[in-house]
């Protein structure tokens, strides 16, 4: 174990949203699961296996999929019931190491160094991760891939998906990288292959033993960045848990909506979601974006600063509203989002007004808190605003 140096290991849930659905409902079991909104507006937040075999995935517009798979059942997606399981997976990781990175819902790193003694080698750390997250979750699995730089553990944790375990030790980085495609270096999108290519690159091994000035001259400064992940080079270290800097919720809506009396519903179930997300995080926000995207896929944001810090709907929606003047309301939108940022901790801010949002025990703090055990305990349908029943 000592040549290891610094073992990292990245976990990675396997279609994490589909995965929670068909765990809740055995029935979907089998079946193609494509989790996102219905209709031809919409885009897929994730797909199952039996959906990928079909070409399905992520970001892909709900129109696409359904012509590509015609038999897939499309789930709404349930970001509360995906946080639940969310916070069992980090709590199952950090029974492991204090050195947890969450990178999403989903994956996170780990820094596992020194810990052979603890949980064994390499192999064996993977298999006790990979039963405790089981366990915690209910019967979920998870791909983990454990290596000596966080690049490598991450393209690792793909290679055998779903349920997979890679070990890739030392001295055997570059024969695992090189014969793998171009598209698994981080930050290679369809436009970097495609210079990459042209200068008769078709691995990540052609890139290692590429020229830092012939990768310069095709990426600029990001040629040397890849160079060194290609050959294994990421000295980046595991970062813990860091406070979330900003929480936001945004809709891509059915229809068009043109004015600020057709977008302000939608901005409201949007701060109802941003501010109980907020509450379960403890935190609070001292700013307000509003994001809006035009028919023609144009991305308008505007955003201003709150008077006192909240995590209460009612002033999100206030300084939304506000807002809504600077943008061109003439326009269809087919997209509305708001976030909340600049967030600290509840306490943090120090005692507020009491009937302002703050951390006192306010009737409008005390009527959101009730809510939430109620969403909570019954679902968001149990209890909804009197504008959402149109």
């Amino acid at each position: 174990m000592a040549s290891w140096g610094r073992t990292i290991v990245h976990a990675d849930m396997d279609a994490f949203y589909a995965a929670v659905e068909i765990h809740d409902r055995p029935e979907l079991r089998g079946k193609p699961v494509i989790v996102g909104y219905p209709g031809s507006r919409s885009v897929v937040t994730t797909a199952s296996y039996e959906a990928r075999r079909f070409g399905v995935g992520s970001a892909m517009s709900m129109e696409v999929a359904l012509r590509r798979c015609p038999g897939a059942l499309v789930i709404p997606p349930r970001f509360d019931r995906y946080e639940e399981v969310s916070r069992r997976l980090m709590e199952a990781l950090a029974s492991f190491t204090p050195l947890v990175e969450p990178l999403s819902l989903d994956e996170a790193f780990l820094d596992m160094s020194g810990s052979a003694s603890l949980f064994g080698d390499p192999e064996e750390m993977g298999r006790r991760i990979k039963a405790r997250v089981f366990e915690a979750t209910g019967g979920l699995t998870v791909s983990v891939g454990i290596a000596q730089t966080k690049f490598v553990a991450k393209v690792a944790s793909d290679h055998r998906k779903p349920d997979g375990l890679v070990v890739v030790p030392p001295g055997a980085t570059r024969a695992f990288l090189d014969p793998l495609p171009l598209r698994r270096l981080w930050g290679v999108g369809p436009k970097a292959e495609k210079k990459l290519r042209r200068l008769g690159l078709r691995s990540i091994g052609d890139v290692a033993g590429a020229s830092p000035q012939l990768l310069a001259s095709a990426l600029g400064s990001h040629g040397p960045h890849l160079l060194r992940l290609a050959r294994g080079e990421d000295p980046r270290p595991v970062v813990p848990s860091r406070d979330p800097q900003s929480i936001g919720c945004e809709n891509t809506l059915e229809r068009d909506v043109v004015g600020a009396d057709a977008i302000r519903p939608h901005l409201l179930r949007a701060a109802d979601r941003v501010a109980e997300r907020m509450r379960r995080h403890g935190v609070m926000a001292r700013g307000v974006r509003v994001k809006l995207k035009t028919a023609d896929f144009r991305i308008l944001t505007r955003q201003t600063t709150l008077a006192q810090p909240t995590d209460s709907a009612g002033p999100l929606i206030e300084a939304a509203t506000s807002l809504l003047p600077s943008f061109p309301l003439e326009e269809p939108f087919r997209l509305v989002g708001i976030t909340g940022f600049d967030l600290a901790a509840a306490g943090a801010w120090g005692q507020q007004d009491l009937f302002a949002g703050g951390p006192g025990g306010s009737p409008a703090r005390e009527l959101d808190r009730a809510v939430d055990r109620v969403h909570e305990r019954f679902g968001r349908d149990a209890l909804r605003r009197a504008s959402e029943l149109e």
